[in-house]
């Protein structure tokens, strides 16, 4: 049980989150390393020992720390990277280039050079531009790179407009058109310094549904019947991408990942036999399913102020410096009182941030025992995109991040001070 409550206050994995306030300040990030293991053996059960010829990739977009990348490689998955810091992040925690892939839809020239001088495991390629420069770049180093295609599925997904991935008009991905991808594929195959495995897409991020996943599993194997025709030649990789759902607040009711997956993996099977082709290696990419509910913060309530017949507004010592989602996506959470686990929640209120902004709110309508200066709010389900989203709006520090590690916390990023922020800069 990642959450436990004793003595009126909240506790992670039986550590008190009053003592870790005192011991490291707020705002303050936390995760809890057995749920991460918890999400990971998911994984396993449900993909990895379940099927053959399979691996999941760590999205590391969602939090990306020396920490994270080590304890992704002690487990034996993969990470997908998608920008020269994640790659070297990654290569400084001692990440085995042989199970790094990387992704994105504008990856410079440096880049691409940087993933060919590790040697890494395969770039998923964006579009045409991108193909024909890593071709020219391989044949100046004097190398191959293994290659997938990322295609843009044309399907919609059942998620917020701003993380749907898949939809024919996007920015991701290489499109359907006969006269794109097949010139694309052919070009792929012919090369001498292009290793072409197959196909990958990515439809969105928390959906709840295997909709679009299903969707655009038709799309490809479309590509693939068509490639065998076309070319006489056989993927032998197909990535699935991610985007698993997770729950933030009681409305949420996310699938199990052998609801996405059982589906899919029988319908590509029973593909492959119905037109006597070999079953392509099969991954995935999760990123939030990992890290999301692993994850949360605690914040200090500073100053409350009470619009009689409007609202009460709590504000609290951070924001949408340390978690911009509700304010960019209207993302929703559910927060407690940490040191008033046990009270009545007998108050209405709205957790807000202190920076200049009025969208800067966290929680709207939030049900909570009556808030005092110096309370603690605890906001669960902020361990994706919180961290790896921060920024110093306002000059404000990031804050530092804990791991609760065998009962007892473990600081993994320090605290920014002030002088870090100006500390490039020039005067």
């Amino acid at each position: 049980m990642m959450f436990d409550i004793k003595n009126n206050e909240l506790h992670v994995d039986g550590y008190s989150t009053t003592q870790l306030v005192k011991e490291f300040g707020t705002p303050l990030y936390i995760y809890s390393e057995n749920k991460i293991m918890d999400r990971i053996k998911e994984i396993k059960k449900h993909f990895l020992d379940k099927y053959p010829e399979t691996h999941a990739a760590y999205a590391c977009k969602a939090f990306c720390t020396l920490y994270m990348c080590k304890l992704i490689e002690r487990d034996g998955l993969w990470l997908d990277v998608v920008s020269g810091g994640e790659l070297y992040t990654a290569i400084r925690a001692g990440f085995p280039s042989n199970r790094i892939e990387f992704n994105g839809n504008n990856k410079s020239e440096d880049e691409l050079q940087m993933a060919l001088d590790y040697n890494i495991a395969r770039i998923v390629v964006d579009n045409v531009s991108e193909l024909i420069l890593l071709n020219e770049l391989c044949m100046k180093k004097g190398v191959t790179s293994k290659i997938l295609f990322r295609i843009t599925p044309g399907v919609v997904s059942s998620t917020h407009e701003y993380i749907t991935t898949g939809t024919k008009d996007s920015k991701f991905g290489i499109p359907l058109d006969e006269n794109i991808i097949y010139p694309a594929i052919e070009y792929a195959i012919n090369s001498e310094n292009l290793d072409f495995l197959g196909f990958h897409f990515h439809v969105g991020s928390q959906l709840h549904d295997t909709n679009a996943h299903m969707g655009a599993l038709e799309a490809v194997l479309s590509l693939i019947k068509e490639t065998k025709a076309r070319f006489d030649y056989e993927i032998r990789d197909f990535n699935m991408g991610g985007g698993f759902g997770i729950k933030y607040t009681d409305e949420d009711n996310p699938l199990q990942l052998s609801d996405f997956v059982d589906p899919l993996m029988m319908r590509l099977t029973d593909f492959c036999i119905e037109n006597g082709l070999r079953r392509p290696a099969v991954s995935m990419e999760p990123g939030r399913f990992i890290i999301g509910e692993a994850g949360f913060q605690l914040y200090t309530v500073g100053n409350i102020k009470k619009i009689p017949g409007v609202r009460t507004y709590i504000s609290v010592d951070g924001g949408m410096t340390d978690n911009i989602r509700p304010g960019l996506y209207g993302s929703k959470y559910n927060a407690i009182i940490a040191n008033k686990a046990d009270e009545p929640k007998d108050s209405l209120v709205y957790i807000s941030g202190k920076c200049c902004e009025s969208t800067d709110i966290i929680i709207k309508n939030l049900k909570c025992p009556l808030p005092e200066i110096g309370d603690i709010i605890a906001v669960f389900s902020t361990g994706a995109y919180g961290y790896s989203m921060a920024n110093n709006y306002n000059k404000l520090p990031v804050p530092a991040v804990v791991v609760i590690k065998n009962g007892k916390p473990q600081l993994i990023v320090k605290r920014q001070s002030y002088e870090q922020i100006i500390e490039n800069e020039i005067l």
